[in-house]
């Protein structure tokens, strides 16, 4: 009974999963149809495509026992095909300043991705210790995913809009880490669901935000002081 709960609540979170990575989609319409980033950043597709690399990685035979964790395999190679599309449309649409930007973030991502990759498997010999190394730096980057959205509070609190906080994507990330954190805990894996246990405030957070200012009249910002504008330029 047990293990068919737990496969329920996999195929739930493949669902949800699904629909959170495909949430951009909309955006990604808009940025294409003005052939404009705008103010968009590309920082959660950056740090979704490195989660999703990480979890792949943990869900297969080398670091998790035999096929255990098919779940998390299937939907983060998903996952991946979609975050590269993302970036890759946001590059052909940015600057050439932005572009140099996704440039400097996507290659530590890429390094990082590949050392723990070659870490786990030539200096641990057993799955118990390469799933907490490789669970371990997950959770950093399941955390800097679920809140990389929070990237845009400054901007929403100062307009007091939330043209640029995606709902959909707020909403699908709140969803999906509750139903990760429900299969972790019916698979006794706490790597699983531990970073969804921060993942699920911080979702909650961006909610409750979009839906305090979702109905204020946008007002134009005041201009940026010039440490402002480097923070902000610097995140892009």
């Amino acid at each position: 009974m047990e293990d068919r709960l737990r496969l329920a609540v996999g195929v739930m979170g493949n669902a949800g999963s699904l629909m959170l990575y495909s949430a951009p989609m909309l955006t990604f319409a808009r940025v294409m149809k003005k052939k404009s980033t705008e103010e968009f950043s590309c920082i959660p597709y950056i740090l979704a495509l490195f989660n999703c690399c990480l979890y792949t990685w943990y869900g297969l035979p080398v670091v998790s026992r035999r096929w255990e964790n098919i779940p998390v395999v299937t939907i983060n190679g998903v996952g991946i095909a979609f975050e590269l599309s993302f970036i890759l449309i946001y590059c052909w649409f940015a600057s050439n300043a932005r572009k140099k930007m996704v440039a400097l973030m996507m290659f530590p991502v890429v390094g990082m991705v590949l050392a723990t990759m070659a870490i786990s498997t030539f200096s641990f010999h057993d799955h118990r210790h390469r799933k907490l190394f490789v669970g371990s730096i997950g959770l950093v980057a399941s955390v800097s995913m679920y809140s990389s959205p929070l990237v845009a509070v400054k901007r929403v609190i100062r307009t007091k809009s939330v043209e640029y906080v995606p709902f959909y994507l707020s909403f699908f990330s709140f969803l999906t880490s509750s139903l990760w954190m429900a299969y972790g805990l019916l698979s006794h894996d706490l790597v699983l669901a531990s970073p969804n246990l921060v993942g699920c405030p911080l979702g909650m957070l961006q909610l409750l935000l979009y839906c305090k200012y979702r109905n204020k009249d946008h007002t134009v910002a005041e201009e940026p002081e010039p440490s402002e504008s480097r923070t902000e330029n610097s995140l892009m």
